[in-house]
């Protein structure tokens, strides 16, 4: 389109039409963003959306929207997260990937106005289509070819630029395109509600379809036959196996108070009703669900810590995460006897499946608690994470010596010694533990054996 064509057009953003495409529309969108951007294209990673903006029922632009950057330290550190609630809550931040302003159209302000347009919409139309919402966008920005002067004009942050790395598959590479880091809240307490130890219950986006298999099931039941039923033998219609499998699985889906476990329980099939071993009606030859009030009585007179043993101890069996991070937060709200319920978790990396927690004592913290933790634990083989306050000599012959497991623990100013050795090792800063060293070829896998033998 030339100059001439395009003069009518000109400072008539006021029309622009930002909408996800159809079903039909997708081969042509893939083959336009192929042909035209500078990166060319392959698919989005990940959940993703794709947009095209119209003006006058002619396309002008197209924008992709992927899963977000794994890891992005500045961005992270503008969040403020810890790495579990990150594994939780990465799939609320979603990334531009793609943007472009087809040739031909050469519109005032285009750009700004089609990301403005696509912003006000994002939140809701991925929450349609993926099931919950988006609190945050972000992009990376090649400074090399471009500014980022549409986004910063749509009042993106900058957050800084990038140290050039890129990642593959599981392996970090040094690409050397830094490129600039810019996000959006897409609500006013974005951060706070991206880094709060507590997830909120309004982005769960209701309950989810069971996906248990009848093996996992089955498990399940067999774990809990382990607990005692504190109910009197008299009066009882449901078993208490039963009521609390369904409790669990429907939790894990996502309900959040009894009347949503009940409801949960009701919409279970005929088979599903007998697998969780449901009473059986010999009238109407059918399997009863257990109703709200039942659901209520058992679950308030559980022994509740006997009931997280079980829980934890059959999540860890269906998870293959060798990665376990173990993290203290105060629960925002919670009182014990006058003081702050301050618990400390072990969460898988990969799915941020808790698998223990326990309660810190009021007047201790969570060093010696950390051990308690851990200890019922069966982490062989596995790799244990943990922030700084937790770099101490006893907590790591624990893991070592008698969890047999490794450990990638952090050193800061509070262990100065060990800070001091581990810089006379002159280690490249500069790249992540799993990258490979350019110079050097690929770095050798660290384990808790190496690193104690690099701190003597």
């Amino acid at each position: 389109m030339d100059h001439v064509a395009c003069t009518p057009f000109i400072n008539r953003c006021d029309h622009i039409l930002v909408r996800p495409i159809h079903v039909h529309e997708r081969p042509q969108w893939d083959r336009l963003m192929a042909e035209h951007h500078y990166l060319g294209f392959k698919t989005l990673v990940g959940e993703s959306l794709r947009y095209i903006a119209e003006l006058h029922q002619k396309w002008v632009a197209l924008l992709g929207w992927s899963a977000a950057a794994l890891k992005c330290k500045s961005r992270d550190q503008w969040i403020g997260w810890t790495q579990p609630i990150q594994w939780q809550r990465l799939h609320l931040v979603a990334n531009n990937s793609r943007f472009l302003i087809l040739p031909g159209h050469h519109i005032k302000n285009l750009a700004s106005k089609i990301l403005s347009l696509t912003l006000k919409r994002l939140s809701a139309d991925w929450e349609s289509i993926h099931g919950h919402p988006i609190l945050l966008a972000e992009t990376f920005v090649d400074i090399s070819r471009f500014q980022g002067t549409c986004y910063k004009a749509a009042n993106f942050i900058s957050l800084g630029v990038t140290k050039g790395f890129g990642k593959s598959a599981r392996r970090y590479y040094l690409h050397g395109q830094p490129k600039q880091v810019f996000v959006f809240p897409l609500n006013k307490q974005a951060r706070l509600r991206l880094c709060h130890p507590l997830p909120d219950p309004k982005l769960i986006g209701g309950i989810t379809p069971m996906k248990f298999t009848q093996t996992q099931i089955a498990s399940l039941i067999d774990v809990l036959l382990a607990l005692p039923d504190p109910r009197r033998k008299r009066g009882k219609r449901h078993m208490m196996i039963s009521i609390l499998a369904i409790s669990i699985c429907a939790v894990i889906c996502g309900a959040r108070s009894y009347a949503a476990i009940a409801e949960f329980a009701k919409l279970r099939t005929r088979k599903q009703l007998k697998k969780f071993r449901c009473r059986y009606d010999s009238i109407s030859k059918t399997y009863i669900p257990p109703s709200e009030p039942t659901i209520r009585r058992v679950l308030q007179s559980c022994d509740v810590e006997k009931v997280d043993q079980v829980l934890f101890g059959w999540l860890g069996s269906l998870c293959s995460d060798t990665a376990i991070a173990f993290d203290g937060k105060t629960l925002r709200g919670a009182q014990n006897g006058g003081s702050k319920v301050h618990l400390l978790s072990a969460v898988t990396h990969q799915i941020a499946v808790t698998l223990a927690q326990k309660q810190v004592e009021s007047k201790t913290n969570e060093i010696p608690t950390a051990k308690t933790l851990l200890a019922p634990m069966n982490l062989e083989g596995k790799t244990i994470t943990a922030d700084a306050m937790h770099t101490q000599t006893e907590t790591a012959r624990f893991i070592v010596e008698e969890k047999h497991a490794d450990y990638f623990l952090i050193v800061k100013d509070n262990q100065p010694t060990l800070k001091e050795d581990i810089a006379a090792l002159g280690l490249d800063k500069t790249f992540p533990p799993s990258a490979p060293d350019n110079r050097q070829g690929p770095r050798p896998p660290g384990n808790s054996q190496h690193l104690d033998q690099c701190r003597h």
